[in-house]
């Protein structure tokens, strides 16, 4: 197969190089926070006859933005290993940075620095996925034993009939007028939890929407006192409280 086209200008295209104060260059690359769509940017410094190379630490940013965690163990052994084989060092600040006195170097060590900044950010909600991933079995768990108890009927991952096809993670009880449960695994899920409550209400449709939190924090406190105000009910993650609840709305 022929290539058709100049690949190397192909490739150079895909990275935007912007010359700040002092000689200061930054580098939006094409690479990506995993799930979030937003561009690795590295920066190359002069200083004292050297280039100082980081990511001015938007990968740790991004992924305490994300719920991640950077204190873990697996982290720790990822940094010392990062620093043995790369000489990036991620600092104090939480910032991945190395240095480099020849110039040719700068342009290879800036994309080590982009990948190592992508592998950190995956790194550090990996675990919250799986936190999330378990709080969701633990609620999912609930319900069905709850619905199984009573002999009453639910659905998972229901789209809703309501504008913009939002889903439930479980839809419980008569068709009629169903109990709508959302697991509010981060601020904007518990959002949709509040426009699922305002569309049913807007359109006089039958259905109790409840969103189950992991706790206060994972939402943010304001968000979770607010959204008792906009859902039929908020709850922080009890296990025994919740199957009560479920009881009580089902029975």
């Amino acid at each position: 197969m022929e290539l058709t086209t100049d690949l190397k200008r192909d490739i150079s295209a895909l990275f935007d190089v912007f010359e700040e104060a002092s000689g200061t260059q930054r580098v939006v690359t094409p690479l990506e926070y995993p799930g979030s769509g937003d561009r690795v940017v590295v920066r190359a410094r002069p200083r004292n006859g050297h280039w100082v190379i980081d990511e001015n630490g938007e990968a740790a940013m991004y992924a305490r933005m994300s719920g991640g965690e950077l204190n873990s163990d697996s982290i720790k052994r990822w940094a010392e290993n990062l620093a043995q084989t790369n000489r990036i060092e991620l600092d104090k600040e939480e910032q991945l940075v190395t240095t480099v006195s020849d110039a040719r170097l700068i342009a290879p060590t800036l994309f080590h620095v982009a990948a190592a900044a992508q592998q950190l950010f995956a790194l550090a909600t990996s675990a919250k996925e799986r936190e999330t991933s378990q709080f969701k079995e633990q609620v999912s768990n609930i319900v069905r034993e709850v619905c199984q108890e009573l002999n009453v009927p639910f659905r998972s991952n229901v789209v809703l009939p309501i504008v913009g096809d939002m889903e439930a993670d479980h839809v419980l009880g008569d068709e009629t007028n169903p109990l709508i449960l959302v697991i509010a695994t981060s601020t904007t899920r518990l959002l949709e939890a509040e426009l699922m409550h305002m569309q049913f209400r807007a359109s006089n449709t039958n259905g109790y929407v409840l969103a189950v939190a992991e706790n206060h924090t994972t939402v943010g406190v304001k968000h979770f006192n607010r959204a008792n105000y906009f859902t039929d009910k908020t709850v922080a993650f009890n296990g025994a409280d919740l199957s009560q609840l479920l009881r009580e709305k089902l029975h």
